[in-house]
């Protein structure tokens, strides 16, 4: 039989994990680590879905890989084709069949190594740098108007400190014994994101 106060009301009966009646430090039973990661997974997915209307990527007629990949031979060609699938993390068709594409956009070009004439090099041609700076000016400014619109001064604080922790999150290397997911292209809307620090083309 379950205890009443004075007034008759049942009284709460607690299981020894944390006071009856009471919820979690912190918030709500919805607040739960899981809970709050499912809200930044969707947040962060809307955002990303907008920032690739905003920044006009579905005007140029190329996929999300594609990009990421002109985005590596920009900032770090000229390089191989075997680079490209090794820091993109996708197979050797894949990068043969997005540097088709490529060239035939007239953003990247290929060409015999000078040093060793059996590799051939990818070097992007001036559009391509033109593009990707036309995608990332679109991007910000539509960030900028949107800041200035629905971020007022007080808040700004809280945005920092945001800002802090997302970049903490996709910095986190965790020891959890969990399989890590390439780092795909899919993952990112500027193609400097996804293109590894530039190693020995091979």
């Amino acid at each position: 039989m379950r205890p009443h106060d004075p007034a008759g009301t049942p009284v709460p009966v607690s299981d020894g994990t944390a006071p009856a009646g009471s919820t979690p430090a912190g918030g709500t039973a919805a607040d739960s680590t899981p809970a709050v990661a499912h809200r930044l997974s969707v947040a962060i997915t809307r955002l990303r879905s907008r920032l690739r209307v905003e920044a006009g990527l579905h005007g140029t007629g190329l996929s999300i890989s594609q990009l990421a990949v002109l985005g590596s031979v920009v900032h770090d060609g000229p390089v191989t084709a075997a680079w490209l699938a090794t820091t993109q993390h996708v197979s050797p068709q894949s990068i043969a069949q997005n540097l088709a594409v490529l060239k035939a956009a007239g953003l990247v070009r290929g060409h015999r190594d000078p040093a060793d004439g059996r590799k051939t090099l990818v070097t992007a041609e001036p559009s391509a740098a033109r593009l990707l700076d036309t995608l990332e000016s679109s991007r910000e400014s539509f960030l900028t108007r949107a800041l200035d619109a629905l971020v007022p001064a007080g808040e700004r604080a809280d945005l920092e400190r945001t800002i802090a922790l997302l970049e903490r999150l996709a910095a986190a290397e965790l020891d959890d014994g969990e399989p890590k997911g390439p780092e795909g292209p899919e993952g990112s809307d500027d193609p400097k994101d996804v293109a590894s620090p530039k190693g020995p083309a091979e």
